[in-house]
């Protein structure tokens, strides 16, 4: 997502390095910086690019403008982003470009292979070898809208959504559309649209149950399961739902929601996940669906489903939720109510079985976040280049490299060091 917090509060309705515990205390909160992470301060980058602890380094893969593999230039926009084994080692990205159709860097396809002949943002793949040059990279789906963020599946493929629901010649967006990470051309887009037509951000699969779970960017958005008939094929359909906390229907959980303190859920049935009109989330609010403001970035990981809302809590400046399958509870982890902590948090990652890395997408200086297991809250990169959010922060299956978008002027990077 790419626009300011000022303008989000519009239309619905300098920051410190490094590690404040997830406590409820908000003094403790509201200190103006946190301390140094588990890798030490940042190094100031010499080329004015990316600030990093020392000992780590980074690479720019692949920037807008670049000629690509299949003769096509490298759009621009560059958001939500997924990484897939590949052969020999090498990584797969499946990389989202968040593009409108009067974009004059959108993403260049067959007209016959575009979803809609007008619509300029799509995904494109990157292929990394092991030691971290780039291979290859080409379109792979195109003349879709504003693909924001997604998420991937189990089955190696990328879902990646649409955060608009205009109708533009002739053709319903909104959807999500899968892309499978083995797919060397331009795939036939199919809007998945038993998942829902709304203001889509990102997508989270439970590797238990298949069940995928969905954010809306919206200041009156919901959050959203999705139940599969066939987990294996997606445009079988299934059925959608939202979120309502039993005992407290219709709650909005931007402000005055308690941390720390897993709620139980219920999930109301969608009756018409494809309206003609943004619809969606109105229905599942008068159903009694809670409200959450901003949902961005979603990711499951260490028996949670993780997401973001970007424009939460009382100052506006984002919060971090949780919800357990297991439990079928959810809980508002982190609130800090200071953007000197935490400052409108888009995109995360579960790095297995240790931290979440968040990038930011605030109103100054972005950074990607860190929060350790035992609950503590770090810089671990800053965007020395511009005031450009970070978006689409993944990690290569060996956990060896993590990759990440500066949307703008486009940039995507390879980080290794000392994890």
């Amino acid at each position: 997502m790419n626009i300011s917090r000022r303008e989000f509060f519009t239309m619905a309705g300098a920051s410190a390095t490094g590690a404040v515990l997830l406590s409820p205390l908000q003094a403790f909160y509201a200190k103006p910086a946190i301390a140094a992470g588990p890798y030490g301060n940042l190094v100031t980058d010499p080329n004015g690019v990316l600030d990093l602890p020392f000992g780590f380094t980074y690479r720019e893969l692949s920037k807008r403008g670049q000629t690509m593999n299949d003769g096509y230039k490298v759009p621009g926009g560059h958001d939500g982003m997924g990484a897939f084994p590949g052969s020999d080692g090498s990584t797969i990205l499946i990389r989202n470009h968040e593009l409108t159709p009067s974009s004059s860097n959108g993403l260049g396809a067959p007209n016959n292979k575009k979803y809609n002949s007008k619509g300029r943002g799509g995904c494109t793949k990157l292929v990394v070898s092991s030691s971290r040059t780039l291979l290859d990279h080409r379109g792979v789906l195109a003349g879709t809208i504003r693909n924001c963020a997604g998420g991937p599946t189990p089955s190696g493929s990328w879902l990646s959504c649409e955060e608009t629901f205009e109708t533009n010649n002739s053709k319903k967006h909104g959807y999500v559309f899968e892309v499978p990470s083995s797919a060397t051309t331009f795939v036939t887009p199919v809007p998945l649209t038993a998942m829902g037509r709304f203001n889509h951000e990102a997508a989270a699969v439970d590797p238990n149950t298949g069940y995928i779970y969905m954010t809306e960017d919206r200041g009156n958005g919901l959050f959203y399961r999705f139940v599969p008939n066939q987990s294996s094929n997606l445009s079988a359909g299934g059925t959608l739902y939202a979120l309502k906390i039993t005992g407290l229907s219709g709650i909005n959980t931007a402000t005055s929601f308690p941390k720390n303190t897993p709620k139980a859920v219920e999930w109301v049935q969608i009756i018409n996940p494809d309206p003609s009109t943004d619809t969606v989330r109105t229905e599942g609010y008068n159903n009694g669906a809670a409200r959450f403001s901003g949902g961005e970035g979603i990711f499951y990981g260490s028996g949670y489903v993780y997401f973001t809302c970007k424009s939460g809590g009382s100052s506006g400046d984002g919060q971090v939720w949780r919800y357990s399958p297991a439990n079928n509870t959810v809980e508002l982890y982190l609130e800090p109510n200071n953007s000197g902590v935490l400052d409108n948090p888009d995109n995360l990652v579960v790095f297995p079985n240790r931290d979440i890395f968040l990038c930011e997408d605030g109103d100054g200086t972005d950074y990607i976040l860190g929060i350790t297991p035992s609950g503590s809250l770090y810089k671990f990169a800053k965007n020395a280049l511009n005031t450009s959010e970070f978006a689409g922060v993944c990690f290569s299956p060996d956990g060896q490299t993590m990759f990440v978008n500066m949307q703008t002027p486009g940039i995507t990077f390879a980080i290794w060091g000392p994890w």
